[in-house]
């Protein structure tokens, strides 16, 4: 028990009826369109999926545009070099994720004949893809009846099944896990959901986007809650001027790195080192470079 109220799915059986109309129809109303919506080919939604994970969906829109004109099919991005990949990716944040965008597009090509795979078991073999990644996929590419939790599906149904008049003190028993979370949606997967989840999805996620706007977000009565660390200074912001430097300018001595950066000559060795352990940044002789344009010995 929590306030009063339950995850229980027997105690809240009689709410996930409601639930689903309520959904529906605030998405009916109000719903969102994405071109990774309107065109819902494999390769696509798994582009917009390594886009979208920790950036907001306005944002991924140009990216993903330009992306898809340039590389429309796994081959097409596996005989690209990285540094041509990460050159559409300056900005979008996250370099890693480009990376294994690459690798994935590589194994897809030579192990899967070009073809994603459909199912969230086989998905999450692959680089960069965790549970919810490979649900959405399976779901969003193949109208797969997965089960699979983002910030905004959490925050609808902690903020439905839960009083959300209600705040989070240090008096709260216990914050909301996700597995509570999941079986809520797993009673909801019946019915027309799971004739159509794809559907169920974008609505869930219209309509847990929009309480997050008009709500204290309700994800702070998750036991998974926690605020993104600030951009401005930090490693990541070191880390994302390196790779424009890169990519615009090719390879770069050190203190090229460091006047295009600002940085403190230690946080740029230690983001230059954590650019290494991904696999993005090689150095020869002093020289920078992405890791592809590094020099045979």
């Amino acid at each position: 028990m929590m306030n009063g109220f339950t995850m229980s799915v027997a105690e809240n059986w009689g709410k996930i009826g409601e639930f689903k109309s309520t959904v529906y129809s605030f998405y009916e109303q109000y719903g969102r369109t994405f071109p990774w919506r309107e065109h819902t080919e494999p390769w696509g939604v798994l582009v917009s999926e390594y886009m979208l994970q920790q950036t907001q969906t306005e944002r991924v829109i140009p990216y993903f545009e330009r992306w898809m004109r340039r590389w429309s099919t796994p081959e097409a991005l596996h005989t690209a070099s990285l540094e041509e990949a990460l050159s559409e990716w300056v900005g979008l944040g996250y370099n890693r994720r480009c990376r294994f965008l690459k690798d994935c597009a590589r194994i897809i090509t030579e192990d899967y004949g070009g073809r994603v795979p459909a199912v969230p078991e086989v998905l999450r073999s692959l680089p960069g893809i965790g549970a919810y990644t490979a649900g959405a996929i399976a779901c969003f590419a193949y109208n797969y009846p997965s089960v699979f939790i983002e910030t905004n599906i959490r925050a609808a149904v902690i903020h439905f099944f839960l009083d959300a008049t209600e705040s989070v003190s240090t008096e709260t028993p216990r914050l909301i896990a996700d597995r509570d979370v999941s079986s809520i949606l797993e009673a909801a997967l019946e019915g027309e959901t799971r004739k159509n989840p794809r559907l169920w999805y974008w609505a869930l996620m219209d309509y847990g986007a929009n309480l997050k706007k008009i709500h204290v977000n309700p994800n702070r009565k998750s036991a998974h809650y926690s605020k993104q660390s600030k951009f401005k200074g930090s490693l990541r912001q070191i880390r994302g001027g390196i790779i424009r430097t890169l990519t615009r300018e090719g390879a770069s001595t050190l203190e090229t790195l460091l006047h295009n950066t600002a940085a403190r000559e230690q946080n740029l060795y230690r983001a230059l080192d954590s650019l290494q352990k991904d696999s993005l940044v090689c150095e020869h002789q002093g020289v920078y470079r992405i890791k592809e344009a590094m020099p045979e010995d």
